[in-house]
């Protein structure tokens, strides 16, 4: 009897122990979870992907956001022409026109040239991004500015390098005479008065020449574009040689 009641008090006494541990056990918990709240609310938020990689979260704005939007929002030009879009909106042929209007081209030049000037920019990167800007405007105008130029470029686009074949030549006797003609006439020529009709007779050469590559690169056809080319390379030659003429300087025409 009496073994049975030490046994009812040992029992009743392991009880009475382990109810008062329990709300330490607990109180255990709530403080390791408290604990868990701060430590978590601390962090930067992320979720876990399936794989396990941390991802930022949506509501977290991503890093250098201002450089990458203002990228985005100014696409990099893909061609020269698009450097200049007040003067060429519509872009290269066949959406836009070969023929130029070579002045206002030179007016839009002369304000990007005033805007990306190295000059105009601190030392460091954005001085170098100017740079490198400012040679690409003077690279792109100079190519559109001039019809073979740009003749040659926009071959290139198709693949078509007239501008590295020398040997490119047109069996044209009519081509080859006018070219003879007007070289003697340059050199015969005493003054700039002298001169003023093989100008004019050759201006109109060109302006034709633009116009035929104008419908050549409309109706894509290349091998036309390619042999319109050759022929500017003769007028732009011409005209050169022209801008340069000296009195009793000899001449020096391609043919």
């Amino acid at each position: 009897m009496a073994s049975l009641a030490a046994r009812f008090t040992t029992a009743c006494g392991h009880r009475k122990s382990t109810s008062k541990t329990r709300p330490q056990n607990r109180s255990t918990v709530l403080g390791s979870l408290s604990s868990l709240r701060r430590d978590f609310s601390h962090q930067p938020a992320q979720r876990r992907a399936g794989g396990g990689a941390a991802v930022a979260d949506s509501s977290e704005p991503p890093a250098a956001t201002s450089s990458s939007s203002s990228s985005s929002s100014s696409p990099a030009p893909s061609t020269h022409y698009d450097l200049f879009p007040a003067t060429l909106p519509l872009g290269p042929p066949p959406s836009g026109h070969f023929p130029i209007d070579v002045r206002a081209l030179r007016r839009e030049f002369l304000r990007l040239q005033a805007r990306a000037h190295p000059d105009m920019h601190p030392p460091g990167e954005a001085k170098t991004r100017a740079e490198a800007q400012s040679a690409r405007i003077n690279e792109a105008y100079r190519t559109l500015a001039n019809p073979l130029l740009r003749a040659q470029y926009l071959l290139a686009l198709r693949g078509v390098d007239v501008a590295g074949d020398e040997r490119m030549r047109l069996d044209e006797p009519a081509l080859l005479a006018t070219v003879l003609e007007a070289r003697e006439d340059i050199e015969d020529a005493r003054d700039e008065a002298d001169l003023a009709a093989v100008r004019a007779a050759n201006e109109a050469r060109i302006a034709d020449g633009e116009e035929a590559l104008e419908a050549a690169f409309r109706r894509d056809d290349v091998d036309a574009a390619k042999n319109e080319a050759v022929r500017m390379r003769y007028w732009v030659n011409i005209r050169e040689s022209l801008d340069n003429w000296e009195p009793g300087k000899p001449i020096v025409l391609e043919h």
